[in-house]
């Protein structure tokens, strides 16, 4: 079981990187830690998961024993956040199907619509803290 709720997110992606520091912004009680799904913890949560590489297309939150993904992640993050985030999460009625069709919508695009790093995005020494490696 993981300590803290851990978000696992693309790496190379421009906007996973800017969703993590979005969150890491906003996360006013040290909640939440992160790993590149790239990178040796992310490889080691989806083998021991048996995830397939596949899911570098999702973004998954690790609470407890339990993996949300895509939209589920996403809200469940929001709702532990400052500000007006956490009203985001009322977005759970909304049909699975409907988010995370959206959410596959720009999961399909991310990299056309918002670019991709060559490597993984390497946190400053202030945030290292926030991640698993």
């Amino acid at each position: 079981m993981i300590e803290h709720p851990t978000v696992f997110f693309d790496g190379v992606c421009n906007l996973c990187n800017r969703t993590v520091l979005f969150v890491i912004k906003r996360d006013k009680n040290n909640r939440f830690r992160f790993a590149s799904l790239q990178g040796n913890a992310g490889q080691a949560f989806l083998k021991q998961h048996q995830l397939s590489a596949n899911t570098l297309n999702s973004f998954l939150l690790a609470e407890g024993d339990k993996i949300y993904s895509r939209s589920k992640g996403i809200l469940r993050v929001c709702k532990y956040l400052s500000g007006g985030w956490p009203l985001m999460y009322g977005l759970i009625i909304v049909p699975r199907f409907i988010r995370d069709g959206v959410y596959n919508l720009v999961a399909r695009n991310r990299y056309k619509w918002f670019g991709k790093k060559e490597a993984c995005w390497i946190p400053t020494p202030a945030l290292k803290e926030k991640f698993l490696d």
